[in-house]
């Protein structure tokens, strides 16, 4: 009885050791799963190295570019300068001079930066309005000169003048240029601009935050393309700009090979507005950038608007 009893013992002991080594290598295989799941999840984000590679082969190549752009725009402005000189007793004609200038130089500067770039709503590019656009990078310029229909001119601070080769041509495309040391100032060259635009029959485009962005998140903005709008009727068509402020930061001479986005908005009708809500309709246009604007670009607090009423 004991024999029968110790070999039934013995029996299921290697019958149990023989289930577990046959089940232990599933067992181990089933906890590897997961593990690959996580490592997937964590797959590092492609724009990520586009933004951040800092190396010095990328940092060689975006100075190249950047020395190209600079020599091709010397060309161009030394070009259109002459024609400028020669068209001095036509205005109308500089303007339209000066916009052939900003689409040919615009789109080579874009083209040698070589930015991947999107560009949305173009149905509302020929609009005859007042064109704003946000402002965190140098590629702005080059995008606004690019895209901006004929017969748009912009509005900058007197200061221009004195940028080497764009301000003097900025100038003799006969542009406008507005003194901001005071208020008072400011609205008689906000009221010029207008009247230029009236009799010409020119569109307008401006940085409605007044400055360009330090981070890329949008500032609050100014007055000034409100009191444009009401004193000229026409629509305003926002442009935003999304990605420019990786592609080039502020203060940096590294060019970074980040995605840009640019898309036009349909025309908001101002022939309506009047002086007694230019804080409503300052905020209801920022609002609208909120809301198209990606996370990383909105203001930190939408509370921002209140500081618009700053001229």
């Amino acid at each position: 009885m004991e024999n029968s009893v110790s070999g039934s013992f013995l029996r299921n002991r290697r019958l149990e050791s023989f289930l577990e080594t046959k089940s232990g290598p599933n067992v181990r295989e089933t906890q590897k799963i997961p593990s690959k799941q996580v490592t997937t999840r964590q797959r590092p984000n492609k724009t990520d190295a586009f933004v951040d590679d800092d190396g010095w082969i990328p940092t060689l190549i975006s100075c190249v570019r950047i020395v190209t752009c600079y020599l091709a725009m010397m060309v161009t402005t030394f070009i259109w300068a002459i024609i400028m000189l020669m068209l001095l007793p036509w205005p109308s004609q500089r303007v339209r001079q000066g916009n052939i200038y900003g689409h040919v130089t615009g789109r080579l500067l874009m083209w040698i930066l070589g930015n991947p770039l999107k560009i949305e709503g173009t149905e509302f590019s020929n609009e005859r309005a007042i064109y704003i656009c946000n402002h965190a990078s140098p590629i702005d310029i080059f995008l606004i000169m690019w895209l901006t229909p004929t017969g748009t001119v912009g509005i900058a601070k007197k200061e221009i003048i004195w940028y080497p080769l764009f301000g003097q041509l900025y100038v003799l495309a006969n542009h406008l240029r507005i003194d901001r040391s005071d208020p008072s100032t400011a609205i008689k060259s906000m009221k010029k601009a207008v009247q230029a635009v009236k009799k010409h029959g020119l569109s307008l485009i401006i940085f409605p935050e007044g400055t360009r962005s330090k981070n890329g998140r949008l500032l609050p903005f100014k007055k000034g393309f409100v009191h444009l709008a009401i004193e000229s009727g026409l629509p305003i068509v926002p442009i935003i700009l999304t990605g420019t402020h990786l592609a080039w930061r502020k203060g940096s001479l590294h060019v970074r090979p980040a995605p840009i986005s640019v898309k036009y908005l349909p025309p908001i009708k101002t022939d309506s507005w009047t002086a007694d809500n230019i804080n409503d309709y300052i905020k209801m246009v920022h609002d609208i950038y909120v809301e198209n604007l990606p996370e990383a670009q909105k203001p930190i607090s939408t509370d921002d608007t209140k500081n618009s009423s700053r001229s």
